[in-house]
């Protein structure tokens, strides 16, 4: 887009930045205090500067320096949502990141940029009585229009993943409201496992492809390969028998945990993929049909990365921890390019 420029904020791995790209904006930066994520968000995204650096610590002249003079100012962000997920509950008091949706709303005040977006969990809503989410809108709300979509689903907008996600638009008065785009998937529509990853070649658990170095399984110990072979798509480590289930799942309290240990569904959409994807036992992550958990190239699929996307470089190790968080942490292409194209009709009434 012609005279529009955006800095993406917790950039991560590059995935907002490269949804924006591919819909034709000029992403000029991106911010993020993890250095390893520089190689992906930098070798996918040509143009835009990866700026290693906290929050925290950046000044809002710092980021200025990056919008060219006649520009609209575009600034977007996805602070991390651990602290806000249903998944963390129990460190969710402890964990001090969600002062970062502070930092965020700080630089948007100095910035004063045109046009604001933010995604992340819908349980930041109710994080804390939902204060910090409160505080965040009631600031925005003195200087920008707010559009509030409390409970995007993925689905929704041909992402083959139950991930649920707060988009949040703001923009000032002078221009108009930015509303998120209408769903363009019904449920009968709706895009599965089988539509994303059938195509790939058998893997054992374990196993790396020859063809294809991101199409990387973990392997599996002797007692979770037993576990997996008793497993049933969609189901869960009730369906074993007795003797492989846990000692801890046994318990009454036990049956919290039916989310683990699970096959995915070769005919419905996968279960929400997290930064712990690449392991069994981590989650509903196992293959629907082969005695694994998916692999990272699966994971980045149902995450709607393009294959040629690059996690690191080709002569460096590929980890599966470590790709996985970079899987796991980013906004899906497809719903960040729902969000850039919400965007454009605004942008003709800038200035």
């Amino acid at each position: 887009m012609k005279n529009c420029t955006v800095i993406d904020l917790f950039c991560g791995a590059g995935a907002l930045t490269h949804g924006f790209i591919l819909e034709g904006f000029n992403v000029a930066a991106g911010l993020d205090a993890d250095k390893s994520c520089k190689y992906a968000y930098e070798k996918n995204n040509p143009g835009a500067t990866f700026i290693e650096k906290r929050i925290e610590d950046v000044k809002a002249a710092e980021l200025k320096q990056w919008y060219p003079e006649d520009h609209v100012k575009i600034l977007v962000g996805c602070a991390p949502c651990q602290p806000f997920s249903a998944y963390n509950k129990s460190r969710q008091n402890k964990d001090a990141k969600w002062k970062l949706l502070t930092n965020f709303s700080d630089l948007i005040s100095e910035i004063k940029p045109d046009i604001v977006s933010m995604e992340n969990v819908p349980t930041l809503t109710t994080f804390r009585n939902g204060k910090v989410y409160r505080d965040f809108v009631n600031r925005l709300e003195k200087d920008y229009i707010v559009t509030e979509c409390l409970r995007v689903s993925c689905l929704d907008y041909g992402i083959p993943q139950q991930r649920k996600r707060l988009v949040l638009f703001a923009s000032k008065p002078k221009n108009s409201k930015v509303e998120l785009l209408a769903p363009t998937h019904t449920p009968d529509k709706y895009k599965t496992v089988r539509d994303s990853i059938s195509d790939l070649e058998p893997l054992e658990a374990g196993e790396t492809s020859w063809n294809d170095p991101y199409h990387k399984a973990a392997g599996l110990s002797e007692l979770n390969l037993r576990r997996i072979k008793a497993s049933k798509q969609g189901g869960t480590w009730e369906d074993w028998p007795e003797e492989l289930v846990a000692q801890c799942h046994r318990q009454l309290s036990g049956n919290s945990y039916l989310s683990i240990y699970g096959r995915m569904a070769l005919d419905a959409p996968s279960p929400t993929i997290t930064t712990q994807c690449y392991g069994f036992g981590n989650g509903r992550f196992g293959h629907p049909t082969q005695n694994r958990a998916i692999s990272l190239r699966e994971a980045a699929r149902l995450q709607t990365f393009p294959d040629d996307y690059e996690f690191v470089h080709p002569d460096e190790p590929h980890p599966l921890s470590t790709i996985s968080r970079f899987i796991g942490n980013a906004v899906p292409i497809e719903l960040a390019r729902v969000i850039a194209r919400s965007i454009k009709p605004n942008l003709q009434n800038v200035r």
